[in-house]
């Protein structure tokens, strides 16, 4: 029997050029298909040019089978599987051809509809996560309360810290908002006789100018009522309050602020916040951070409290040194008492300093006080303000407007003599006296002062602003072209 494949060669080669009619060879369509046959009968013209040549010498059908002209056929038969391997590989480069640009079109089409799918997917996820926080909000109002969750914007609508002015304009504009912020804890600490009860006082004096009502817990015992008259404190819109021990205090703090009716809780000191514990046991016994917790304990409960309140709530406290940190060097650091919990809860921290005596002759009338903003929640801390102190009437508004005056030029000083609005005096005690009975040129100054510390501040920042484009643009001309292209491409 002849084999299929060598049929399928004799045929395309040899039979299809001395033929017009494939019919004729009943016995090729028998055993091939006549679709194969058709496929392949389009020949190469160096098959037809084989194949027109054996056509010229008349061979027969038999003649090719014979072993003499094998030779001839075995080329032909190399070279026929030689083009069909390469049929092969270029269907093969097509196919893959065409299958790369239906991928990268599959792909492109993939892409967009990726986007098109996610961003439907994004809207149907933001509603839905608005549906839910919608349901979550409701259930936490009708859990817990009306105001218990809230908008940003609804908590506070005015963006202005409401405030209380320390008494001293120099301290108030160095804090940033013009005073103590409502609301919040404050903290003042520093040695013995550095003016921390005195600033305290002044705080409550410009509370009731405003009709404010003020509380004293005086847990040390030392309150001076006719230093606090002289200050400008009323003593009828002043509580007193002197407990018995720490926790008697700081209850008795949480019950006026929960009140909503204070401006201004006092609390002098913290160093003298006795435990009950301590109260009730021997002299000598060892308390171990009976103190510490107590004031931790109570800010979680009187932070809460000062939160739905408009409420100062005002911490006096003394400093001790630290003897594990004195190495024999210079000084040991000084720490505050009741642990660190007040330092994490108070919104402002001072710290006060006598750092010189005011004479009169030979004899001290009063103190240089020495303040410094250690930590600040609405503006920027580690402000210093220097403010003077006389004994038995407080701080002097009208020294640090003179000298506030002369920095800013609004008043000249010339030896002993003083310049300003025109008039002349004489030695720094006439024109204190003029301001404290002028209290409409007080004010006059203390605007203008005013004014001109806020334009400093915008012309500094102006001037940094500018330093730092003059120094980009120097940068950029420096630049080489190399570095400009790397950071454009970048």
């Amino acid at each position: 029997m002849i084999n299929p494949i060598v049929l399928d060669f004799y045929y395309i080669l040899f039979i299809s050029p001395l033929s017009q009619d494939l019919s004729n060879y009943s016995f090729v369509s028998v055993i091939i298909p006549a679709s194969y046959l058709q496929k392949w009968g389009k020949c190469n013209p160096m098959y037809l040019l084989i194949c027109e040549k054996l056509a010229m010498q008349s061979y027969t059908f038999s003649q090719i089978l014979n072993k003499q002209n094998y030779w001839l056929i075995k080329f032909m038969f190399n070279l026929y599987l030689f083009r069909h391997l390469l049929l092969v590989f270029q269907e093969c480069c097509n196919q893959n051809v065409s299958y790369t640009v239906q991928l990268r079109s599959l792909s492109a089409e993939g892409r967009e509809q990726s986007k098109a799918e996610e961003h439907d997917y994004g809207d149907k996820n933001i509603k839905q996560n608005d549906f839910a926080l919608q349901q979550a909000l409701d259930q936490i109002t009708s859990a817990f309360g009306e105001d218990s969750i809230m908008w940003l914007n609804h908590a506070y609508g005015r963006k202005e810290v409401p405030v209380i002015s320390t008494g001293s304009f120099a301290l108030d504009t160095a804090l940033g908002i013009g005073g103590l912020p409502k609301g919040r804890v404050v903290e003042i600490y520093g040695p013995e006789a550095s003016g921390k009860t005195t600033l305290a006082l002044h705080v409550i004096a410009e509370a009731q100018k405003s009709g404010g009502n003020c509380a004293f817990i005086d847990a040390e015992h030392a309150l001076d009522p006719a230093l606090a008259e002289s200050i400008g404190v009323k003593a009828e819109h002043m509580l007193l309050s002197q407990p018995d021990c720490g926790e008697q205090a700081l209850g008795l703090a949480d019950i006026l602020i929960r009140s909503g009716s204070i401006d201004v809780v006092v609390v002098d000191s913290v160093a003298a916040l006795v435990p009950k514990t301590e109260l009730d046991g021997e002299m000598g016994d060892a308390h171990v951070a009976l103190q510490a917790r107590l004031m931790s304990q109570a800010l979680r409960k009187l932070s809460h409290s000062l939160s739905r309140s408009r409420t100062i709530l005002l911490f006096i406290n003394q400093v001790r040194s630290k003897l594990s940190t004195f190495s024999g060097f210079g000084v040991p650091a000084e720490v505050t008492c009741g642990g660190n919990a007040l330092k994490f809860y108070a919104s402002v921290r001072m710290n006060t300093k006598r750092i010189g005596l005011i004479k009169k002759f030979e004899e001290a009338i009063g103190a240089q006080i020495q303040v410094k903003i250690v930590k600040n929640k609405h503006a920027p801390p580690f402000k210093t303000v220097q403010l003077e102190l006389e004994f038995g009437k407080g701080l002097s508004r009208e020294s640090e407007l003179i000298e506030l005056g002369c920095k800013h030029k609004f008043i000249t000083k010339s030896g002993v003599f003083y310049h300003m609005n025109g008039q002349t005096f004489q030695g720094k005690d006439v024109i204190k006296r003029y301001l404290a009975e002028n209290g409409d040129v007080q004010e006059d100054l203390m605007t203008m002062l005013r004014e001109k510390i806020m334009q400093n501040e915008s012309q500094l920042d102006r001037h940094e602003e500018g330093v730092n484009l003059d120094k980009n643009a120097s940068e950029i001309a420096a630049a080489t072209d190399e570095e400009v292209n790397d950071e454009l491409g970048a």
